[in-house]
């Protein structure tokens, strides 16, 4: 649990930094929130995170767009099903979900390719990604879904809050990140991510 765990945090965060550089008033508005919340006189909190909001919708629409397993470990149909367009699958049928296509299904998101952390607070805020709603299961469902879900989102929600307090990010040129992800069981990022990072609270903070 903990080795893929680490693969899936690293590869989200990457993603998730990408896109905030991409989207530069996204990133203002989470150190925003970050200052609102918590202040430039201390470091983030565990307990800060349910007061984060808007970093919280960041973390759910980076797992939309860019799941850190794009298509779901193998499984097999327990009994006959017949799916709503009249497909039917027979009981023992090897089965691999598409998860990255279900993500940007624009019956289900509107501009689904689009990065908007905003749908989570309004039109979607009833959605999460524990696999309760099938519309968004970064982290598969049902009884073999993640079982390190809770440890894998606490880490991811810690870990970008206190990055994006803590520093200021700028690029090595004026050029968009590439957003080209790598073939491969795990979405990484087909070119590394390359940042000059500014510390943007006081020295004293870093040397608690």
């Amino acid at each position: 649990m903990l080795v893929a765990g680490s693969d899936v945090i690293a590869v989200t965060l990457t993603w998730a930094l990408s896109l905030l550089l991409n989207n530069r008033t996204m990133l203002d508005k989470v150190q925003e929130e970050l200052d609102t919340q918590i202040g430039r006189d201390r470091n983030v909190d565990e307990s800060d995170i349910k007061n984060l909001i808007f970093l919280q919708a960041v973390i759910k629409e980076t797992l939309r767009l860019y799941p850190p397993g794009p298509v779901n470990d193998l499984r097999s149909s327990l009994k006959d099903c017949t799916l709503s367009n009249g497909y039917h699958v027979p009981a023992g049928t090897r089965l691999m979900i598409n998860i990255w296509k279900i993500h940007r299904d624009e019956s289900i998101w509107p501009e689904p390719n689009e990065f908007q952390p905003e749908r989570f607070l309004t039109t979607h805020k009833d959605i999460d990604v524990r696999g309760q709603h099938f519309e968004l299961i970064p982290f598969g469902s049902g009884r073999r879904s993640c079982p390190g879900i809770q440890l894998s989102l606490q880490t991811l929600y810690i870990c970008l809050a206190t990055l994006l307090h803590c520093f200021d990010f700028a690029l090595p040129s004026d050029e968009k990140v590439d957003m080209s992800g790598s073939a491969g069981l795990v979405n990484a990022k087909a070119t590394p991510l390359k940042v000059f990072l500014t510390p943007r609270l006081p020295t004293t903070v870093f040397g608690h």
